[in-house]
């Protein structure tokens, strides 16, 4: 007789839950082997669950009408108590009788197991993209099959390709007050699959180490859920495979593949902007696997309100979980990052050299660590320790080679771009706020980061006359002064924040 699934939940902490009894499953059967149960469980939870959650995961014992179920740890005690309990008890019925009662615990046996099967996995050998089918039913067997093959044939050329790649890990992760909110997210998140922060969005400029985390995230959850499909690929890989799904017709096959994971992690999702095919097909995988509690993890370059070309519904799909937004290095970070790295590339260096290196290079962890690799090669080749005047000699030409040189015609495209504005309102004699505060924020930053006088700006933005660029230029500092708000999209942002942004956006292009 096939057990009930009863909606009721056991107990924490090792305590027992005694259960209603409306189910007459038949004796009690207190010598039921484990073997027994895991068959039982298996038809109550399906074997996909199953082998996620129980397999080689859990143990059974049964004494008297008590059904323990042991697991490794206090989040899947807490995991399997709100998930699988009503087919838990069901199973339990089925084995004792109308009075079986279950209990949950912590086993240390399993906690030993797992820390054992974590140690041994070698996860730079991995795929970041996993391509598996799942067939539903055996009635599907036969005509997945070919996609099976096909998949796994392209499972291999993906392995090939990224064969001996080093995922970070987050252990070698350089924290400080830029990123620490960022890095505390996705520790729990990772340690929680589904259940914390869902979906987790990091946003920042260029080289601040947005891919690090989500590479470590991935590389934890492999470790300690290796039975999870987790894939993890950038936003144009993402759009690269549904646009060869659309040219050979197959769509199903690509949303199998992407929907049935457990685990999407997407780098780049600022890649989707103004590219509506690709956003609804990543809005539908996102509604799909949300409504089945599947990890959600993206990463841009801005916060999800400053996509102002993608659709509201994504938008607000991001805006739901957690958004976390790594900056630019301070000094206190740049320095221990610059010292780690020393240390890694074994390079004897002084701390007055480490300390020019931070204070030079300010804008990403990228120009630090080549400012490193610079200084390492020069050890290499004179076998002699690096000092301060050293260090500022042999970098001279890299801080020169750093310089970005802004134009007001880039200047000019990312205000536009950055408030939905067209290029024509911006140089025209409209007066609208939502036209005039982004025209005077083009001309502060035209005084701020090139070399025009003030007459050739308010040349470029209109014709315009010195004294209106001067004006803009006043009312800005204004602004920053009385900390005031400006709109982008439908919402208000600190004008720190959109200026701060603004300038990323034009040294990092």
């Amino acid at each position: 007789m096939q057990p009930k699934s009863l909606a009721v939940e056991g107990t924490l902490c090792g305590s027992t839950q005694k259960q209603p009894t409306e189910a007459k499953l038949g004796p009690v059967n207190t010598e039921t082997s484990e073997q027994s149960i895991t068959q039982l469980l298996a038809q109550q939870v399906g074997e996909r669950s199953f082998q996620n959650w129980f397999a080689g995961k859990v143990s059974f014992k049964i004494e008297g009408n008590l059904l323990t179920i042991g697991v490794a740890s206090p989040f899947l005690l807490s995991w399997m108590q709100k998930k699988f309990s009503s087919q838990i008890y069901a199973t339990a019925l089925a084995c004792i009788g109308p009075s079986a009662e279950y209990r949950f615990e912590v086993n240390p046996d399993l906690v030993q197991v797992s820390n054992n099967k974590t140690s041994n996995i070698e996860p730079t050998h991995s795929t970041t993209v996993t391509l598996e089918t799942n067939p539903s039913s055996s009635s599907s067997k036969k005509t997945s099959g070919a996609h099976k093959r096909s998949d796994q044939k392209k499972l291999k050329k993906e392995t090939s390709r990224y064969k001996g790649r080093l995922f970070s890990n987050l252990s070698t992760f350089v924290t400080g007050k830029s990123n620490q909110l960022a890095y505390t997210a996705t520790l729990q998140a990772s340690d929680q699959p589904g259940v914390l922060y869902n979906p987790l969005f990091i946003h920042g400029g260029v080289g601040v180490g947005k891919t690090h985390l989500l590479e470590g995230f991935y590389r934890k959850v492999r470790q300690l859920y290796p039975s999870l499909q987790v894939v993890f690929l950038t936003a144009e890989s993402f759009g690269n495979y549904f646009s060869k799904a659309l040219q050979e017709r197959s769509v199903p096959s690509f949303r199998q593949r992407f929907r049935n994971v457990d685990v999407l992690i997407i780098d780049d999702v600022d890649f989707f902007e103004s590219k509506r095919i690709f956003q609804e097909e990543l809005l539908h995988t996102i509604k799909h696997l949300e409504s089945h509690g599947r990890q959600l993890v993206f990463s841009s370059d801005r916060h999800p309100r400053l996509l102002t070309k993608m659709s509201e519904e994504l938008t607000t799909r991001f805006l739901s979980g957690l958004v976390c937004r790594v900056e630019s290095p301070e000094i206190e970070l740049r320095l221990e990052i610059t010292r780690q790295r020393a240390l890694k590339l074994k390079t004897p260096i002084t701390k007055g050299a480490l300390e020019y290196v931070s204070r030079r290079f300010t804008n990403n962890v990228r120009e630090l660590e080549g400012a490193m690799n610079c200084l390492q090669t020069y050890h290499v080749m004179t076998k002699q320790k690096i000092t301060t005047s050293m260090a500022r000699q042999i970098l001279a030409d890299l801080e020169r080679d750093c310089i970005r040189i802004v134009k007001l015609d880039d200047i000019k495209q990312i205000v536009c771009s950055t408030f939905g504005i067209s290029e024509a309102d911006l140089k025209s004699s409209r007066r609208a706020r939502n036209i005039s505060q982004p025209r005077m924020l083009a001309m502060f930053l035209g005084r701020k980061l090139t070399q025009a006088a003030y007459s050739e700006i308010g040349e470029f933005f209109g014709g315009r006359n010195h004294s209106t660029v001067m004006f803009a230029e006043k009312q800005v500092r204004k602004w920053l002064e009385n900390r005031s708000s400006i709109q982008v999209a439908l919402q208000e942002w600190p004008m720190e924040e959109i200026i701060e942004s603004l300038e990323q956006q034009l040294l990092a292009s």
